[in-house]
């Protein structure tokens, strides 16, 4: 008997999402018996609230992914296909940048945004006539050696972008209004943007599996970051959901298979020169997963950002297609 494939699939995302209900059940449970600091959690003060920067979705595919060698021509062929960045910003704009700039590795670790895609994307805006484009990262080791080492701080301010990272800014006490996260300390530099575009780097993930455009916001908070881990699924989404930038650009030139996000063995670190670029983070996000022979469906973060309305897991899923760059 021929089974409905409509039907099947019901099944299949109902069981999912109830293997994911264990896992965030359980997360759920330990913030009901007061495991997480109500002062980070929970306030009365008054609070920022952060912009929505979104633009509308382009009336195509929800992704554009380019493949080749040279990480700036990746950049400018797939935002080319999506509407050039002109699309995406304004003559005056200020633009902020968050690559991923977290760690103390080169850029053949594979463990930052390439400096690279990070200086395109900066050199486009400014050709778009943006009056500002800022760096910016709260990285997880020393901040000025971070910069220095991966090589964006170089690269970036040869482009004419700016680079802040801690001291050169505070932070700001910010409404999240999440299902767990209801208040934290959110990089100040965020505040002055009229554009935000995300420019993460796929990596495997020790807690969460991977890594990429959602969890890259972790990298504007301050505090103890280490405290959301208890809860990490429902705190991703959640900052996911207050955080919601004009444009995702991923940097899958290196994709670390294993050892992340960390990292720092070259042999753990894949060559897949591509790069994509879109404004569905959750489309974005499902297809970095695919790098690493992920299921989409089976990281509990991503099903709750696309309950809550921020994308389709679906729309990265399945065959893209391509666009060959030339060396």
């Amino acid at each position: 008997m021929n089974k409905d494939p409509e039907s099947t699939e019901r099944r299949l995302v109902l069981k999912r999402l109830g293997q994911a209900g264990l896992v965030l059940g359980g997360s759920g449970a330990i913030a009901a018996l007061g495991a997480f600091s109500s002062g980070r959690w929970r306030g009365d003060r008054k609070l920022a609230t952060i912009a929505d920067h979104r633009v509308e979705p382009s009336p195509g595919s929800a992704l554009a992914v380019a493949r080749g060698t040279d990480p700036a021509r990746l950049v400018r062929a797939s935002l080319a296909a999506i509407g050039g960045m002109e699309r995406f910003v304004r003559p005056g704009d200020t633009v902020l940048l968050k690559p991923n700039m977290a760690w103390d590795r080169t850029v053949e670790q594979g463990a930052n945004t390439h400096p690279a895609i990070v200086a395109e994307v900066a050199r486009l805006c400014l050709a778009a006539r943006a009056k500002r484009v800022i760096v910016a990262e709260v990285p997880v080791h020393d901040a000025a050696r971070v910069a220095e080492r991966s090589g964006i701080r170089k690269a970036a301010l040869e482009a004419g972008a700016e680079v802040l990272i801690p001291p050169d800014a505070g932070f700001v006490d910010t409404a999240l209004s999440g299902a767990t996260l209801d208040h934290w300390e959110v990089f100040a530099p965020l505040f002055l943007a009229d554009r935000v575009i995300n420019l993460p780097i796929v990596k495997d993930h020790a807690l969460t599996r991977f890594t990429c455009g959602l969890k890259n916001w972790y990298g504007l908070l301050g505090g103890t970051r280490a405290r959301l881990h208890q809860d990490i699924h429902h705190a991703i989404a959640d900052v996911a959901g207050a955080v919601r930038p004009t444009l995702t650009v991923v940097d899958a030139t290196r994709v670390m298979v294993r050892g992340g996000p960390t990292g720092g063995r070259l042999e753990d670190v894949r060559i897949e020169n591509a790069v994509a670029a879109g404004t569905d983070a959750v489309a974005l996000d499902a297809w970095g997963a695919g790098l690493l022979g992920l299921d989409p469906f089976d990281i509990p973060y991503l099903m709750l950002a696309e309950g809550r309305g921020l994308g389709s897991i679906r729309a990265g899923m399945g065959r893209i297609e391509e666009i060959r760059v030339g060396a």
